[in-house]
């Protein structure tokens, strides 16, 4: 019997997809990076901080109006992250995302927040379905209709702001995506931000699409913060911390990821845990705003 194996790439990540004895296998690829140095300190770091912002009192009655101010600040740091870095009061007060290419950026950024909740169930039984709708909501119409919701094809150009990695070739994309598909199908006793962490980081690697690779990316690592229990109510918008770290930071801390070594997981692992609690902090002060009464 064979199945598939998440082994190293050219590229680095989790690489492309082998098939392997099943005897030769590990049970569970993920779970040896929750080992990793600092990784079990980032991973316990996340479950506190995420524990006292649900604890709040103000999420006992008005936990919907911070889940939806957690939306809106994630988008606006996703976006910011692609280039379109536009302060939170102009997100909020703008309602044409037509015209100028920053003004798309932040529309596609609000649409994948407002439909990650609903591609929980998809998720879990065909991930590859999800990313398809993710990129087809970001496009919005931005793309040649036969470009929207498929992996690219062999010499496709992407668009992708602050990545500037190799791109692998579709081939391994493909194969690539399929293990990733696979290992998340399969389950995974790795904590929720190594998974997490991971789906990001692979997809910012593999670029599959011509366009908002990244806002997918951050989009699937919602998704899975949401699904696997850690964030069930969405309040914790991991998107404002990478934002917050700066784009520097952020692509510092991919190359970690992209270098497949243990030291460079983990510190994209830890990069991504430091992320989600920047934002418990940002739902934190929208909770003791509407406490207050100011928001």
């Amino acid at each position: 019997m064979f199945v598939k194996k998440a082994t190293p790439g050219r590229y680095g990540g989790m690489g492309r997809v082998a098939f392997l004895p099943m005897s030769t296998t590990p049970p569970d690829p993920l779970a040896a990076l929750g080992s990793l140095p600092g990784v079990t300190d980032a991973v316990d770091s996340v479950r506190k901080a995420v524990d006292r912002v649900y604890g709040h009192r103000v999420m006992r009655r008005r936990s919907s109006e911070v889940t939806a101010e957690a939306a809106l600040r994630g988008a606006r740091g996703s976006a910011a992250l692609s280039d379109a870095d536009w302060n939170l009061e102009e997100v909020r007060r703008r309602t044409d995302f037509s015209g100028e290419e920053d003004a798309r950026t932040v529309g596609a950024a609000l649409r994948l927040t407002a439909e990650a909740g609903q591609l929980l169930s998809v998720w879990r039984q065909s991930p590859l379905r999800v990313l398809a709708r993710l990129h087809l909501v970001a496009a919005g119409g931005a793309a040649p209709d036969d470009a929207v919701g498929r992996p690219r094809f062999a010499d496709e150009p992407v668009e992708e702001p602050l990545i500037e990695a190799p791109l692998p070739g579709a081939d391994e994309v493909a194969g690539r995506l399929e293990g990733l598909s696979h290992l998340i199908l399969t389950g995974s006793a790795a904590p929720a931000l190594v998974t997490a962490a991971v789906v990001h980081g692979e997809l910012l690697a593999l670029r599959p699409f011509g366009t908002h690779n990244g806002l997918v990316a951050r989009t699937a690592e919602r998704i899975v913060l949401i699904g696997s229990g850690l964030d069930p109510k969405s309040i914790c918008p991991a998107e404002v911390g990478h934002a917050e770290q700066g784009r520097a930071a952020y692509a510092e801390a991919f190359e970690g990821y992209l270098s497949g070594k243990p030291e460079g997981m983990a510190a994209w692992i830890a990069h991504c845990g430091r992320a989600v609690e920047l934002g418990v902090r940002e739902s934190t002060a929208v909770c003791e705003a509407l406490q207050r009464g100011a928001a």
